[in-house]
């Protein structure tokens, strides 16, 4: 398997809640009896639990594998097993190529060295030698745009400066294997396009990337395959677009009713000419209906319905709040369908459609329930757009000018013409 960067196979990795002793007399007996204990690493003991169990991929050289889930899937553990923090309790990880991993922003860092001193000592740890690093220090700086704070002690750096130079410094290390945590969600919108477009050179040069992140837009622009991390185990693995929709299926479907208080939102139905549809041409008109239950007496709620594109941006969103100047009310038991009739201006692609049920009282500030996604649309449009719009673009006559004659200068030159006629005539 030459071309595998890295295999997983039946990966599982277990901690212990609470590992502190009061005394020696309580830790020498721990330790004899886990010494015990290890000839069973199967079975969980007391305080005991799975942080990964039974993890296996399988990533090719050149390929980006998202890994998603919620808030203790595993996905950071998953991370400092492939980098060799950690040992796995059970399974086996392969990796075959140099590998980089940027897991914590700024690890490694020595906060009282200046930012020179830290891009040489941080190259070292991740493999490089005092000679690359001082070939490359040149462009480590430039990406990192801190040239004015070098010299500076990185104790005095913000958590943007410091991931700026963190993930500068990874990058050039030139890995076969780069691992990347949440660490891109720190920093502005241009040094976040900045690493994006890095690791999109990188994966074309042949370097395999495994990126962890809550940002599913990000994720789906970078990755070609995902792995959707629940519990420990893997839930689902495949296409990044398809895992990310299971994800958001997954976590609509968990979160309905958990933030309702008193009012849920049932389903979310597409419509054209009477019909229940999801698949659309663009240019279409629809009606999209909201069918919310309330168990509660309540005024001054409002209805929002907004729509995100395959990489996750927001699109479009309207309420019941902008299109009507009074509140909505509700009494006990009462079930309403909001109906928005929307023209589809969309480019060809998926769309998800979600809904929020909120208090317009005191800035709005309580959300009764949420679904996302309620809805996925499939729009259809002609070859000749691209993008999440569709304005309709007609092409009208064409003017040319010759790039060598100016209108101005060549109106001055028919100018002199004339007059040379003329002064010829007299």
């Amino acid at each position: 398997m030459p071309d595998i960067a890295l295999e997983g196979i039946s990966v599982s990795k277990k901690f212990r809640k609470g590992e502190s002793f009061d005394s020696l007399r309580d830790l020498i007996p721990a330790l004899v009896g886990r010494s015990w204990k290890k000839a069973i690493g199967a079975q969980l003991q007391k305080k005991e639990f799975w942080a990964l169990k039974d993890v296996c991929f399988e990533v090719k050289r050149g390929e980006a594998l998202g890994v998603i889930g919620h808030n203790g899937a595993g996905k950071s553990t998953l991370l400092k097993l492939l980098s060799g923090i950690m040992k796995p309790t059970q399974g086996t990880i392969s990796v075959r190529g140099k590998l980089s991993a940027l897991i914590e922003v700024g690890a490694g860092f020595h906060p009282d060295l200046t930012g020179r001193e830290n891009i040489y000592l941080n190259g070292v740890i991740l493999g490089m030698t005092r000679d690359e690093v001082a070939r490359k220090f040149d462009e480590i700086v430039e990406f990192s745009g801190l040239q004015e704070f070098l010299d500076m002690p990185v104790k005095r750096y913000s958590s943007g400066m410091y991931a700026r130079l963190g993930f500068a410094v990874a990058a050039h290390v030139d890995p076969d294997i780069l691992l990347v945590d949440e660490v891109l969600s720190v920093g502005d919108w241009a040094y976040q396009s900045k690493c994006s477009e890095k690791m999109k050179e990188l994966i074309k040069g042949g370097a395999t990337v495994v990126f962890i992140s809550h940002n599913l837009r990000a994720v789906a622009s970078l990755c070609q395959k995902c792995i959707l991390l629940e519990h420990g185990t893997v839930v689902k693995n495949g296409p990044a677009e398809e895992v990310i929709s299971a994800y958001l299926v997954s976590s609509a479907a968990g979160s309905a009713g958990e933030n309702s208080n008193g009012i849920s939102i049932v389903d979310m139905v597409a419509q054209k000419s009477g019909k229940n549809e999801c698949k659309f041409a663009a240019g279409d008109r629809i009606v999209l209906s909201i069918r919310v239950r309330s168990e509660i007496d309540c005024n001054n709620v409002a209805v929002h319905l907004y729509t995100y594109d395959s990489n996750f941006y927001n699109v479009f969103q309207t309420s019941t709040e902008f299109l009507r100047s009074t509140p909505l009310s509700f009494f006990a038991g009462e079930v309403k369908t909001f109906s928005f009739e929307l023209s589809l201006h969309l480019g060809c692609g998926i769309y998800y459609c979600g809904a929020v049920v909120r208090s317009v009282f005191h800035g709005g500030l309580e959300q009764f329930d949420r679904k996302f996604p309620g809805l996925t649309l499939y729009i259809d449009a002609p070859g000749e757009v691209n993008g999440p719009s569709n304005l309709y673009p007609r092409l009208l006559d064409i003017a040319s000018v010759r790039a060598s004659e100016p209108s101005g200068a060549r109106a001055a030159q028919d100018t002199i013409k004339e007059d040379s006629a003329l002064c010829g005539r007299i």
